[in-house]
């Protein structure tokens, strides 16, 4: 199959834009709580509870704030924070002062944010904290048209509530009823991992239409009474911004937590039930349990458990579903491992949503076996986060599910991903070129590879830039074995090698982070990352991860050598974009000298 279309479910009023979604939920569940938040962020609580008209209020009044501020319908207003309920305040208040939200990550460095200010023509700039005032203090010499910072731990809302004070409400009702759903809403910056990034526009209608659809598409996860979802991606990236404005329609509570080693505690005393993630943190969470079993002499018990959870998932996908014995054996598990980790979870944790790379069968089907059902799913930000998704009822592991409800996706003759629906953005914000070259005769061009089955489900095979061609001609696609290596506990980050070489090599970074488990769980006494290189018995493990990737791959695709590199990629030193994606083009340039040596003989590890 080379195209599938999933019909609309609900249509939409075009006079509609993203305040009539807050509009609504005051008025059929005012009194209902819509958010629980910290007094402070970082705290252990208590939980908070703000009904959908207390937040309702808290909205008017900042965005009155924001009025008396001088911010005028269609000005650009940056956010610049870690998720918290502030950003969730600040993005609804700017939507109802009729402004255009700019998100920021809280980890761009002085030249980014001069460049998303300047390209955006950002006027008010809210920053979390002094840290991130003094990086905006770098360049704001060259920000002419930047009239004020506000620092948000510094009292930058409760300024706005208290400035807003003579602003007339009808002034709000006036605003909040100005944009059409072709308004823009928001402009993100792509992350990128080459070039300057990109701001996609993203329209009121590109966010009503799509979660309007989705609530009803995906039901059960969002719509049910006492559904709860806490954040803890950053709000600057989109999916957490689709799942922030999802809420609103679905009628769930949202919490955030602005740092994830609160996270444990927080998904333990606010207990979702539902949660939204990339898959390093899936692969984290077992990684992490895995060891803690083998400290406590019970990895044999813990492997057992987590062979048993695939087996029982893979079965539940047969005719007859699993057998007797494997139900008993999986009801035991149930008792000695599953429901601890379901209550690390928080407890009622029953679902959650991936996104942001490839999950992997094997992590699909553990979760699935333990009772927390992984919805994998794939999109853009130029997509407004999801264009396809598993549901519930309809759910292949493995894959990234069907089209969300109103929108298609076809293959192109190329194998590349093109996507066409109301969640698809109109454009690049000063950038007519990328624009045109991002559509394929109304179809947005994704970039990334796949293929289609017979029901329409998406499966992602790789990324159409990134095809490695060998010198003997192979075209390989790199995701495939980095998904499968990186699932290691030992590997924090892989990056496949090989463009016009005679065979695939492979650079790998220790987790720094999973190097003691795996020591303790090893009987290993304490070592440095860089004794861990060239220990024979780590070397030892990897080799063994890499072999399992290549079983999934030709012997002319497989990982011939590995190398290595004397340090991890991150956000922090520029090799990670701030949603975990390696930027390739830069590890490959500056790790030259380390892919040459995979080629030259002087190698460390790999055969």
């Amino acid at each position: 199959m080379d195209e599938f279309h999933s019909p609309a479910l609900v249509e939409v009023n075009p006079e509609d834009n993203i305040n009539n979604l807050l509009a609504a939920r005051v008025a059929s569940a005012g009194d209902g709580v819509m958010i629980e938040r910290k007094d402070d962020a970082d705290g252990p609580g208590p939980w908070l509870r703000v009904t959908a008209r207390e937040f309702d209020a808290d909205v008017v009044s900042v965005a009155k704030g924001l009025v008396a501020r001088g911010v005028q319908p269609g000005d650009r207003v940056g956010i610049m924070s870690r998720t918290r309920y502030e950003w969730t305040l600040l993005d609804w208040a700017l939507w109802a002062a009729g402004a255009v939200v700019v998100p920021v990550y809280e980890t761009s460095s002085a030249e980014q944010v001069m460049w998303i200010a300047t390209d955006a023509d950002v006027s008010l700039l809210v920053v979390e904290s002094a840290h991130h005032a003094a990086i905006v203090e770098e360049v704001r010499a060259d920000l002419p048209n930047l009239r004020a910072v506000e620092v948000i731990d510094d009292g930058a809302v409760e300024a706005l509530r208290a400035a807003g004070a003579g602003v007339d409400d009808a002034e709000i009702t006036r605003r909040r009823g100005l944009a059409r759903l072709d308004d823009i809403a928001t402009i993100i910056y792509t992350s990128g991992t080459t070039g300057r990034p990109k701001g996609a526009q993203l329209t009121h209608g590109n966010f009503v239409v799509l979660t309007r659809n989705s609530v009803e598409g995906l039901g059960e996860v969002v719509r049910t009474p006492g559904a709860r979802t806490l954040l803890f991606m950053p709000l600057a990236h989109v999916f957490a911004r689709f799942v922030e404005v999802l809420c609103v329609p679905a009628g769930c509570v949202l919490a955030h937590t602005p740092d994830t080693k609160n996270l444990l505690p927080d998904l333990a005393s606010f207990r979702p039930t539902f949660i939204l993630s990339v898959p390093r943190v899936f692969e984290k969470v077992y990684n992490s349990t895995e060891q803690k079993a083998a400290a406590g002499g019970k990895l044999k018990i813990f492997q057992w458990a987590a062979a048993t959870s695939i087996a029982y998932s893979r079965a539940l996908d047969t005719p007859s579903g699993p057998g007797l014995g494997l139900k008993v054996q999986h009801t035991i598990a149930g008792k000695l491992v599953y429901s601890k980790l379901r209550t690390a979870l928080g407890g009622q944790v029953e679902w959650a949503i991936s996104g942001g790379a490839a999950l992997g069968e094997r992590l699909g089907h553990f979760y699935r076996g333990i009772g927390l059902k992984v919805l994998e799913g794939y999109g853009l930000t130029e997509t407004t986060a999801p264009s396809t998704v598993n549901r519930p009822g309809a759910t292949k592991i493995g894959t990234v599910g069907i089209p969300l409800p109103g929108s298609g996706v076809r293959i192109a003759p190329d194998g590349e991903i093109e996507v066409k629906g109301p969640q698809v953005f109109p454009g690049y914000h000063r950038n007519e070129a990328a624009t045109a070259e991002a559509f394929n005769d109304g179809w947005f061009r994704t970039g990334d590879l796949g293929s289609l089955d017979e029901d329409g489900f998406l499966r992602i095979t790789g990324r159409k830039k990134e095809i490695i061609v060998t010198a003997a001609g192979k075209n390989v696609a790199p995701a495939v074995l980095e998904d499968r290596l990186r699932s290691h506990p030992l590997i924090s980050q892989v990056v496949v090698v090989g463009d016009a070489r005679p065979f695939i090599g492979a650079l790998v970074t220790l987790d720094p982070d999973g190097l003691p488990g795996w020591l303790l769980a090893h009987g290993r006494t304490e070592m440095t990352v860089a004794e861990a290189a060239t220990d024979p018995e780590v070397l030892a493990s990897i080799e063994k991860g890499v072999a399992r990737a290549n079983r999934a791959v030709s012997r002319a695709e497989s990982i011939r050598k590995y190398r290595i590199l004397s340090t991890d990629l991150t956000i922090a030193n520029g090799y990670l974009t701030p949603k975990l994606s390696v930027r390739r083009a830069q590890v490959v340039k500056d790790f030259a000298d380390d892919i040459d040596a995979l080629y030259d003989g002087a190698v460390v590890g790999g055969q």
